[in-house]
């Protein structure tokens, strides 16, 4: 399929309607992508190249329906809370992330503000580490993405809102969790978040979704409050962890963050050591917990 010249970045044709061209450019990309790209089974002989809608919709976490307007031109200006994801899902270049918020009619994600996307060499990366949890999270604490046995090993939250699936909010709020930490690692961990949190409000004072989560916390949780008051320095937080999982049994796991050059992603992968108990337990949970997921 030839690529349209406004999904190269050049200028649409004149008189072109921005419905139009985003919908050219989401079928562009859904077109070019293999089943295999994104970690799922072709599924048998295909009438089309690329994905099919309801495997992008899946991916990106949007309704089928609303997906079928949009490539159809007869949805208009997505917010940036579906943009991120679809680029996320159809594994755009910066270049093409960027183009895309421009034909949907929304502005460009500005400076001051934590860029979130997901480049296609970071997810090819979490792809090859399929046999090891990995999540990708961000400087505000927000999830990005997780593969399918970090999903299994910590839960499934994908049907949760945005809110309930930050890693501080969760934190600070209670919320059940399978990791395991005594009151000590628990107080690091606080004085961690608050610390990054501090340090990200610095660094991107525009950015929208870190400032009402931290406003939000300031007034949910009396704790949080008063660890911000307090402004500590992040402590260095054990890299062992602990998960009681409902089916394998307890799993004591190393915890290494990786920060990925050019922005504020951070890769969280748990590993053990090979021939241990934890990692037996973590290829039981490969073999049986992860049937139900597909990589995010």
């Amino acid at each position: 399929m030839e690529t349209p010249p406004q999904c190269l970045g050049e200028p649409a044709a004149p008189g072109a309607r921005p419905c139009s061209e985003l919908a050219a450019c989401l079928r562009t990309w859904r077109d070019r992508l293999s089943p295999a790209d994104v970690g799922l089974p072709s599924g048998g002989r295909r009438r089309a190249p690329g994905l099919r809608r309801e495997e992008l919709a899946q991916l990106a976490g949007v309704s089928v329906d609303y997906l079928a307007r949009l490539e159809q031109g007869r949805a208009a200006h997505p917010s940036p809370s579906v943009l991120a994801p679809l680029a996320r899902a159809l594994r755009l270049s910066d270049d093409e992330r960027a183009h895309l918020f421009r034909v949907a009619g929304q502005a460009e994600p500005l400076a001051g503000t934590i860029n979130r996307h997901l480049t296609p060499s970071v997810q090819r990366v979490i792809d090859r580490l399929g046999d090891v949890p990995v999540m990708v999270i961000d400087a505000a604490y927000e999830v990005v993405a997780a593969n399918a046995l970090a999903i299994a090993l910590v839960g499934d939250k994908r049907d949760l809102g945005p809110r309930e699936r930050n890693i501080a909010w969760s934190q600070f709020t209670g919320a059940t969790t399978r990791f395991v930490r005594s009151s000590e690692e628990s107080r690091s961990m606080d004085c961690e978040v608050v610390a990054d949190l501090r340090e990200a409000r610095g660094r991107y004072p525009e950015d929208v979704v870190l400032r009402e989560l931290i406003e939000d916390l300031l007034k949910a949780s009396p704790k949080f409050a008063e660890l911000w008051e307090q402004a500590p320095v992040a402590p260095r937080t054990s890299s062992r962890k602990s998960v009681d999982h409902p089916e394998v049994g307890r799993i004591t796991i190393d915890c290494d963050i990786l920060q990925v050059r050019g922005s504020d992603l951070r890769l969280i992968v748990y590993t053990a050591p090979p021939g241990s108990p934890d990692a037996q337990a973590l290829q039981l949970l490969a073999a049986i917990g992860t049937q139900s997921f597909s990589a995010s």
